[in-house]
């Protein structure tokens, strides 16, 4: 009898047991899972060689996990408590133990602490140093330069030599192949030849991700191999009967749109505006082409078009010649390319600059001559030297 109280005694106490150790397994998953405690962004940093056991309690110091002993139980379990890698991450708010264990043990570029951003623009290059914010969680510029023209500063130049900055290229929509290729020679971080310039158009705009000592021809040919599939994605989507017969005639017009308005919402319309032109055979007459064959690509014009200059007969002024130029004219963005592929349904044939950074369509000329006489009074209130115009 004894003994059988035993037994039931311990086969009690081992139910018990082993409902509690559910109840914890349950409970410790849940915490894995759910929403972690951090209501802003944080940089979470593994230093080179850290274990699991340290960037656990670090974690749980910064407030992004509620529980140490549950981040590393449940990187152990899932396989991953030997797959630290180093780096600076960016946990965005809230963001679960899960989480966090993926983004450590997957590595890639750091996304966040310091960061250094060459800038290739239409008008100038220029490099960033921004850092995290610990308390907004967003970037803060700490040291701007412009290559070329000011000394690097000791902020960026120390922060270039960190092993877990990140570093980035950000090509600015419309830039030309030159402007690229010469914008890349100057970004102190990358190495290696350019070669061949890339064909005008051919490259994407976006913002690139580098390691130090990156190939510069490697960081073009990716920049060719984005801009290649969105090109074939854009024109496996576009409208149908559109004045294209090629892939490479409409990013030709994506890079005039790029060039011709500033204004996302503009670009669609100032895409039909082309295209009704062209569909009605009237020439392009747009100024951004004419630049275009006076600049090669090769800077800002930075004055005015010279009568001359609009007479004169080359293979890009569109005041002059039929349909399209043969090349591109910079390289345009996604949505300039989207632009190009669905133009906005309109009847518009002209536009003028409105003053206000967009520009006013009209369907006739009588429509257009009010217009640009608007915009030349704003011109001569402004002192500006008279543009030229379509249409005048």
């Amino acid at each position: 009898m004894i003994w059988r109280n035993i037994a039931s005694n311990f086969l009690t106490l081992l139910i018990v047991i082993l409902i509690a150790v559910a109840a914890t397994v349950a409970w410790a998953k849940r915490e894995y899972s759910k929403p972690g405690p951090s209501t802003l962004a944080a940089c979470v940093r593994v230093a080179p060689g850290a274990s699991l056991n340290a960037v656990s309690q670090q974690l749980a110091e910064q407030g992004v996990v509620s529980n140490a002993y549950v981040f590393r139980a449940g990187a152990d379990y899932a396989g991953k408590a030997r797959d630290l890698k180093f780096g600076s991450y960016l946990m965005p708010p809230n963001a679960s133990m899960e989480d966090v264990v993926a983004a450590i043990t997957a590595g890639g570029p750091s996304t966040c602490g310091t960061e250094v951003v060459f800038r290739i623009g239409v008008r100038e290059n220029s490099v960033v140093l921004r850092d995290l914010d610990a308390e907004t969680g967003e970037f803060a510029e700490q040291a701007k330069y412009v290559p070329g023209a000011e000394e690097v500063p000791a902020a960026i130049a120390a922060a270039e030599q960190k092993p877990d900055a990140r570093l980035r290229i950000a090509v600015a929509e419309g830039v030309t192949s030159w402007q690229v290729s010469e914008g890349l020679k100057q970004a102190g971080f990358m190495a290696g030849e350019i070669g061949d310039l890339p064909p005008e158009g051919s490259l994407a705009p976006d913002t690139y991700d580098v390691q130090r000592g990156a190939d510069r021809a490697g960081l073009l040919a990716e920049m060719g191999r984005r801009q290649v599939a969105i090109l074939a994605q854009a024109w496996e989507n576009r409208e149908a009967g559109l004045p294209y017969d090629s892939p490479e005639e409409a990013l030709i017009m994506a890079s005039i749109i790029e060039k011709e308005t500033a204004v996302p919402d503009e670009r669609r319309v100032v895409a039909s505006v082309f295209v009704n032109r062209m569909r009605q055979g009237m020439r392009l007459e747009t100024d951004p082409t004419v630049i275009y064959g006076i600049t090669n690509g090769e800077g800002v014009l930075d004055r005015g078009l010279r009568g001359s200059e609009l007479r004169r007969r080359t293979p890009y002024n569109t005041y002059q010649i039929d349909g399209l130029p043969p090349t591109p004219i910079a390289n345009p963005g996604r949505a300039s390319i989207e632009a190009a592929m669905d133009p906005e349904d309109t009847d518009y044939i002209f536009f003028v600059a409105d003053g206000s950074g967009g520009h006013a369509f009209a369907r006739t000329l009588d429509e257009h001559n009010e217009n640009v006489r608007r915009w030349r009074e704003i011109e001569r209130q402004r002192g500006q030297a008279l543009s030229p115009v379509q249409g005048e």
